[in-house]
């Protein structure tokens, strides 16, 4: 591949502002040679056989991402070095870098130093750039990297320049058809700009592009022939990359920048149609098979950056993180096994089996039971937490209502949906094993006859635009959950159903969406015109509200004064039961 010779450390400045105009048009320019910077990265060797060197050494990554603020690398580095791991990888490289790298190089780690392009993230990613047409947003990325790349690239922590992140994936998100086949391809055509303005200012250290999918080399491989090594972040299909590499005629060598256990997109969904979450013993051993199949292309892959050496005790944090709220687990162990460090004087609680879980009722209670062991014999503490992620998209772990000590007695939520439940077993040495489980939340059953299924139903308002609109009144006495009634977004609105005649009942169920009502009350009226109140509530907190009231009437109303969020408000249903 053509390289541009080094410049010498006093000439940069200078020569870098001569260089980057004429880089951009697509000329190759070539400075006068230089003495060699404090350390030198080269990707070596021929088709099939080469390999990463730093300062003239064998180098074959051996890394994890990184999560914790810059502020913790200091402390938190002899703990990576001690697990064997001598790579990091960000993705982003900014003022706040420099903490980073010290900490790194003083422990003799490195740093694969990232660059964000937009729509970075792969599918869900904000954030659309017109690659065909927006000059500024590219002029302005790659001046913005360069700064970055001049301030850094004789630091010592530095490995190699990484730009971009899962773009040419996630711009699915923003363009389709030809336009989209466009878009990568310009895209595509900017990170080699970017690669050759980054060989020009810093030929020491090689130049990658991470992509989530090997679906992206084919585009390296015609319009970024500046790109040192390919680089991608591959979950279950990891043992799929080096038949890609081979069935694709591939002449360049490649990085892991993220790897490990199946994740959420690409597992089968477990019985209540949410993503089947791998055991922590699954997750222990998929990071060392990751690891095994692409260390056996040998010559070719040059190591990589397993996921994740973070700490949030959230989902995405127990699904992949080793070190949940600082707590080591069995992953955490095995990466260090893999990577050949230091053994472990004590490890992880095991647990190898959870019930599962189905429909339970809101504010009911169930049943959790696991089987815990500990390979050291220290005694096990409980911890039970849920997560509702698939009900309002929420990442947040809060704390369990639970009673006993396995099995344990939970008390569900009263919001209606799929929910996780997580135990925590902590051996009180700073590990945790963590096993999860699915159950969906549903109306508890209510006796007698729900008799206003079915009938005419009117309200104040209905929301008639979004996604699923209209949501008409009456969907909020068709009988089903998965359909509802909303208002607009004010105070005070109002659903009523017509019984058809005056009616004696003994229970009121409303099934609220997230929009919930604080105040509100039911009334009854013979006529549809005066009405009197027999439930009120100013403290309404949502979910499923089972009302045992007596009232007789023609028409049930619930007359709402108060909003419990931002939107207005919404029911599943409105049940009037007799017996």
């Amino acid at each position: 591949m053509t390289r541009v010779p080094p410049v010498p450390r006093r000439h940069r400045a200078g020569a870098f502002l001569a260089v980057l105009a004429v880089l951009l048009a697509g000329v190759v320019v070539t400075a006068a040679p230089a003495a060699a910077a404090p350390s030198v990265v080269r990707v070596t060797g021929s088709q099939g056989s080469w390999q990463l060197t730093v300062d003239g050494a064998l180098y074959t990554v051996k890394g994890l991402t990184w999560g914790p603020p810059i502020g913790e690398a200091a402390s938190r580095m002899p703990d990576l070095r001690a697990m064997g791991v001598n790579t990091v990888r960000t993705w982003g490289t900014d003022g706040t870098t420099r903490p980073l790298l010290d900490a790194a190089a003083a422990n003799g780690v490195k740093v694969i130093s990232g660059f964000w392009l937009q729509p970075g993230g792969g599918p869900g990613s904000g954030g659309c750039v017109d690659y065909v047409t927006d000059a500024n947003y590219k002029t302005t990325m790659l001046n913005e990297f360069l700064r970055w790349v001049t301030e850094y690239r004789d630091h010592p922590g530095v490995l190699l320049w990484n730009v971009g992140n899962e773009s040419i994936l996630g711009m699915q998100n923003c363009f389709g058809g030809t336009e989209l086949e466009d878009q990568r391809v310009a895209y595509t055509r900017f990170v080699n700009d970017v690669a050759r303005a980054i060989h020009a200012a810093d030929p020491n250290h090689p130049v990658t592009s991470t992509d989530a999918w090997t679906g992206a080399w084919p585009y390296y491989k015609a319009h970024a022939p500046d790109l040192d090594l390919y680089a991608v972040n591959s979950y279950g299909a990891v043992c799929d990359i080096r038949q890609t590499w081979v069935d694709g005629g591939y002449t360049k060598p490649y990085i892991l920048t993220e790897g490990g256990p199946a994740g959420e997109w690409e597992v089968a969904d477990d019985a209540n149609g949410v993503p089947d979450e791998p055991t922590d013993v699954e997750k222990r051993d998929g990071y060392p098979a990751a690891w095994n199949c692409l260390m056996s292309h040998q010559g070719v892959a040059l190591g990589g950056t397993l996921f994740h050496y973070g700490t949030e005790q959230d989902f995405g944090g127990v699904w992949f993180n080793l070190l949940p709220g600082n707590e080591k687990r069995l992953s955490y162990y095995s990466v260090a096994r893999a990577y050949g460090g230091a053994q472990p004087a004590n490890t992880p609680p095991v647990i190898t089996s959870m019930s599962s879980l189905g429909d339970v009722p809101a504010g009911g209670t169930f049943t959790v039971d696991v089987s815990a062991s500990d390979p050291d014999g220290d005694q096990i503490s409980y911890d039970l937490r849920l997560n509702s992620k698939y009900v309002d998209n929420s990442g947040s772990l809060v704390p369990a209502s639970f009673t006993g000590t396995d099995p344990f007695t939970v008390t569900a939520p009263d919001r209606l949906g799929v929910w996780k439940v997580y135990v925590f077993a902590r051996d009180g040495r700073g590990n945790v094993g963590i096993e999860t489980r699915s159950f969906r939340v549903v109306p508890p059953s209510e006796p007698g006859t729900n008799i206003a299924v079915g009938r005419p139903t009117s309200a104040s308002s209905y929301q008639a635009q979004g996604d699923g609109a209209p949501f008409l009144p009456s969907l909020a006495t068709d009988g089903s959950l998965t359909s509802r009634w909303a208002s607009d977004w004010s105070d005070p609105q109002w659903i009523q159903v017509d019984l058809g005649a005056v009616t004696s009942f003994d229970h009121v169920q409303l099934v609220w969406e997230s929009a919930f009502g604080r105040a509100y009350e039911v009334q009854v009226s013979d006529d549809g015109s005066s009405w009197r109140a027999v439930y009120s509530t100013t403290t309404g907190d949502g979910g499923v509200d089972s009302l045992a009231v007596n009232g007789t009437g023609r028409y049930v109303r619930v007359h709402a004064t108060q909003r419990g969020t931002a939107w207005g408000y919404s029911l599943y249903e409105l049940g009037v039961y007799r017996p």
